[in-house]
């Protein structure tokens, strides 16, 4: 039972010797040349060895393998995806009232046009519910002029409110005004009878000095005729002479002149203070009638007061008239509105009673049989549209860079028929589960001879690029696992070149990361490394 894993590692051992130990041979053997021609080293000499050095140099043999000419060509990289045919458009009709269904019906298979009746449903009372509608809208339009005819009025009275409370404001400002008037009037006559007061009694004083004087003017008469009267007595008694009698005589008339002098002030005397009696008399009427016409100005103001009160009152009373006729205007107005909202609404009922076609296409399903009774959302038939038609496939990560809207696309379809289109839709976002992205290709479809649903191969166009065209067998990996081709450089040593796959065909491969021109190893390529010689002889491509 153990002796296959022995024999397994006897084999590999010897295998590892060959390939570490002998390798020469095993490279002989690889060749079909016999062991004992191949020797593991050449003796070669230096046709000029360097200055210091001698002897005979060694060089390893070359590697003999096969090799092809291969020469970049411009090709068309197109990404390849399979996917299905989808409808342009797909929409089940449905309602969006009830009523039970007055139209035959259609059957699936029927091509439709845009609009075209496909249910009809019975209309019931909604003709009446639309004559009621207008018949509301017409009453609220005729609200609209009495309205409008309530604001004028209101505006006017409006106007004259603010009018007479203007001038009850301009009144109040006048019976101020002659307030402050009378107020100084006031305050003037009081002056007035203080003074006339004041010069009533200096006239009194004038005629109390004046009485005094008097008084005293007939004392001295009085002194002066007795004076007189003895002297003359005297005289006669021959006591006294007629000097003396004289000069009594004119002291007695000088006396009898200061009383009538007297009698004359004091009469001055009287008018003067009858005067200032008068001037009193008369500054005291000014102020009465100065506090009078303060009484009367404080009427005024009471009164002009209560006239603007009156006139705001008028003017709030007229602004809340416009204010309600404005109201008034915009309620027939907005009864106007919901009666064509209501107009609207019957009208738009009553249109919902015919189902169309949104669009021309072919009839999936039979539309709703006569007499059924279709509820809002209930399906009257499925409209499909297939001209022109989608290719949908989904575009991987890797390859969503090489794909752009507008690109030009082939088609095979599993029938055999070839389409092409271009691309109109790539998806910015990628399905979640399979991480690619959906992209549209629409073809026109006029004999709707592609049905929906259909498998379909795509090839969309992408920019050329230069590649070479090899064997898949001269594909190798190195020590890092990276994906090349071994090529023979310009000092005939094999290099490994890593490349990118573009397109795997029956003829080879198509790779990029070659220059243009390259000796593409194509046999031997797993028993050379970097570096190693090689002795190469070419063939043609395709052999």
């Amino acid at each position: 039972m153990r002796i296959l894993p022995l024999l397994t590692a006897l084999l590999v051992s010897a295998f590892l010797y060959f390939l570490i130990i002998d390798r020469e041979t095993l490279l002989a053997l690889a060749r079909g040349e016999s062991p004992t021609d191949a020797s593991s080293t050449v003796p070669v000499t230096d046709a000029a060895p360097a200055q210091g050095q001698g002897g005979d140099v060694t060089a390893e043999a070359p590697v003999g393998v096969v090799a092809i000419h291969s020469q970049a060509r411009i090709i068309n990289s197109a990404v390849i995806l399979r996917g299905q045919t989808e409808a342009a458009r797909q929409v089940s009709v449905r309602a969006e009232t009830s009523g039970l269904v007055i139209s035959d019906p259609l059957r699936k298979g029927a091509f439709v046009e845009e609009g075209e009746l496909l249910c009809r449903l019975d209309p019931g009372t909604r003709a009446a519910s639309l004559a009621e509608a207008r018949a509301r809208r017409a009453e609220a339009q005729a609200r609209i002029p009495e309205a409008e005819a309530q604001l004028p009025r209101a505006e006017a009275q409006l106007d004259t409110a603010r009018a007479q409370l203007e001038s009850a404001r301009a009144q109040l400002e006048g019976s101020h005004a002659q307030l402050e008037s009378n107020r100084a009037q006031l305050e003037s006559s009081i002056a007035q009878l203080e003074n006339a007061k004041a010069q009533r009694a200096s006239a009194e004083a004038q005629l109390e000095t004046a009485a005094a004087q008097l008084t005293t003017a007939k004392a001295r008469l009085v002194e002066a005729e007795i004076n007189y009267n003895a002297a003359v007595k005297l005289r006669e008694d021959g006591y006294a002479s007629d000097t003396r009698v004289a000069s009594a005589e004119a002291a007695m008339r000088a006396a009898e002149g200061g009383v009538t002098q007297a009698h004359a002030g004091v009469t001055q005397a009287k008018a003067g203070v009858t005067q200032a009696a008068a001037g009193v008399t008369q500054a005291g009427a000014s102020v009465t009638q100065a506090k009078a016409g303060i009484t009367q100005a404080r009427v005024g103001i009471a009164g002009a007061e209560a006239n603007i009160t009156q006139a705001e009152a008028s003017v709030k009373s007229a602004q809340a008239g416009v204010k309600t006729a404005q109201s008034g205007i915009l309620n027939s107005q907005a009864g106007v509105q919901s009666a064509e909202a209501g107009v609207a609404a019957a009208e738009k009922e009553i249109s919902r009673l015919d189902i169309v076609a949104p669009f021309e296409g072919l009839l999936e399903t039979d539309t709703a049989e006569l007499g059924a009774l279709l509820q809002p959302g209930a399906v009257c038939a499925t409209v499909i549209q297939l001209d022109p038609i989608k290719l949908v496939g989904f575009v991987p990560e890797t390859e969503i860079t090489r794909v752009a809207v507008g690109s030009r696309a082939g088609a095979h379809l599993t029938t055999g028929e070839e389409l092409t289109g271009r691309v109109t839709f790539l998806s910015r976002s990628a399905d979640p589960l399979t991480r690619t992205f959906r992209v549209e290709i629409e073809v026109p479809n006029r004999a709707l001879a592609i049905r929906d649903g259909q498998t379909v191969e795509l090839a969309i166009a992408s920019d050329g690029a230069p590649a070479h065209l090899v064997p898949q067998s001269a594909l190798t990996l190195d020590d890092n696992g990276d994906l090349g081709v071994r090529i023979v450089d310009s000092a005939k040593h094999a290099l490994f070149q890593p490349v990118t796959l573009l397109r795997d065909t029956a003829q080879g491969v198509w790779i990029t990361g070659l220059p243009d021109k390259a000796d593409v190893i194509v046999i031997g390529q797993e028993y050379v490394v970097d570096g190693v010689p090689v002795r190469a002889s070419y063939q043609e491509p395709g052999q």
